[in-house]
């Protein structure tokens, strides 16, 4: 049985964590993006509108990361009907929040739930990295943690190589969005070729110190170790208006830390209270206005359901 119509929601991600380029993730409760299928009597997914996105996404249902993703499961349901997609884009572009990847996984969950939810998440995660595949390449570190919520660790593209790791109760995120976009090609183009060994030996302790202060509920170590990052950071902080400034900012309305969420422009500020969380926010979006930069500074929370279906009539 097909059901009338489906609609999920993929919350925002962010990839690497500070210090954990391309094996760390992180799921945000808001933003997301929204997807809304429906039945069409031919065959494959197609894109019916895309609201959000300035005319910038492509309505190809070949390029199209949420396309490639509803494709992908109607092909492991056997489905001889296709769908019909809106995609509602809450996420910008290029801005270091997982949008591409949000997009699939909401496309994804709604097709399943359209079917009547015979997949589970986990079995949805291939259908997921083929949409992201299609846009940033074949990789979960955005797709991971907004499927399966919670900050996990990845160490490969199966599901059996992503793992949940403990999420500290008493973390809040403060963001802020510049309105200029870093697309992921130009940000990994500055990435270094080689790296001294001190420097990857410092990496990897930072790594290790993360995850074991997330086991141990250690908030002040966590953020301690996510700013640990002495490779990727260095090659990129030229792509982030005002970096050094905003962490001496964040900090001074009580973050206890300040890292690039993934390939950036946004920033995450890691705190310990809803309260410092808002107020280090509203501290970063006036940094950025009294330099003219147009932003957008909210604060959320690690989201540990991930995606999760809206409605299904």
């Amino acid at each position: 049985m097909i059901n009338a119509r489906a609609e999920a929601f993929a919350p925002a991600s962010m990839g690497n964590v500070g210090c954990g380029f391309d094996i760390l993730g992180l799921a945000f409760e808001e933003p997301g993006d929204t997807v809304i299928v429906e039945p069409r009597d031919e065959p494959g997914a197609v894109i019916a509108a895309i609201e959000g996105d300035g005319g910038r996404l492509p309505r190809d249902a070949a390029k199209n990361s949420a396309a490639v993703a509803a494709n992908s499961v109607l092909r492991l349901l056997g489905a001889r009907q296709g769908v019909s997609i809106t995609l509602h884009k809450n996420l910008p572009l290029a801005s270091g929040l997982g949008s591409s990847a949000a997009s699939a996984v909401a496309a994804a969950v709604a097709v399943d739930a359209l079917y009547g939810m015979p997949l589970t998440l986990p079995q949805l995660l291939p259908a997921c990295l083929d949409g992201e595949a299609a846009v940033s390449g074949y990789h979960p570190d955005n797709v991971g943690p907004s499927l399966l919520g919670g900050i996990t660790l990845i160490t490969g593209t199966s599901i059996n190589e992503i793992r949940r790791l403990p999420v500290p109760d008493n973390l809040h995120c403060a963001l802020v969005t510049p309105c200029i976009a870093v697309p992921t090609s130009q940000a990994r183009a500055v990435l270094p070729e080689m790296v001294p060994l001190t420097r990857l030996v410092a990496q990897t302790g930072a790594v290790a110190r993360l995850v074991d202060a997330l086991h141990r509920g250690d908030l002040e170590t966590m953020a301690a170790a996510m700013e640990g990052d002495r490779i990727i950071e260095p090659a990129r902080a030229h792509l982030m208006p005002l970096l050094a400034e905003m962490r001496a900012a964040a900090k001074r309305a009580g973050a206890l830390a300040l890292v690039i969420s993934g390939a950036g422009p946004t920033l995450c500020a890691v705190c310990d209270t809803a309260q410092t969380a808002e107020r280090v926010a509203a501290a970063m979006g006036v940094l950025y206005d009294e330099a003219g930069i147009g932003n957008v500074p909210r604060h959320t929370r690690v989201s540990l359901d991930g995606a999760r279906v809206v409605s299904v009539t």
